[in-house]
């Protein structure tokens, strides 16, 4: 690991909250530790959709401690100790995506467990998104917008290029505007 990595880690390693099987908060520790020993925690998911129904996704920046270099979904981040869902959810469309969205959609929400990377996950959904998206560069390298179709021939074809977090939520048919 460069000098570069690990600062920029150190830097984005905020404090979480560890949870119990019912969503309910245990402890307070550093992402990288809840991450390092496998324990319960929340994630926030957004999709951004265009009004042709086209879903953004993410390249994720080489600095990524996890999937550095995959496609991603539109945006994502942990809720910070005390944050809620819904706040982390604006947070990450304005520091990922340069987007402020004031009322992104609770979708769904799912169980943490080995198949979401023990993530209780909170989805949100923007939809007929019409405001410019400008990746930040610190997290994200590029970002388009996608099809149906295309995103179906990624998902077949380049299954390698992509984070297997948008490989399960397209294999539970949640890419789609609701």
């Amino acid at each position: 690991m460069t000098f570069q990595q690990d600062t920029l880690e150190r830097d984005t390693d905020h404090l979480i909250e560890v949870i119990d099987r019912s969503n309910r908060p245990l402890a307070v520790l550093s992402k990288r530790t809840v991450h390092r020993q496998l324990l319960m925690h929340r994630s926030v998911q957004v999709l951004v959709f265009n009004p042709e129904k086209k879903i953004f996704l993410q390249k994720r920046n080489s600095n990524k401690m996890f999937f550095p270099g995959r496609w991603d979904i539109s945006a994502r981040t942990h809720p910070r100790a005390g944050e809620s869902t819904f706040d982390a959810a604006v947070r990450a469309l304005r520091e990922e995506l340069n987007l402020e969205i004031d009322h992104p959609q609770l979708v769904r929400e799912l169980p943490a467990g080995p198949e979401t990377g023990f993530e209780h996950v909170s989805l949100f959904e923007v939809t007929k998104n019409t405001l410019p998206v400008v990746p930040n560069s610190d997290v994200v390298s590029e970002g388009f917008y996608y099809s149906r179709e295309e995103l179906t021939c990624l998902i077949k074809e380049f299954r390698e290029l992509l984070t297997p977090n948008l490989v399960i939520l397209w294999e539970s048919g949640l890419l789609v505007p609701a």
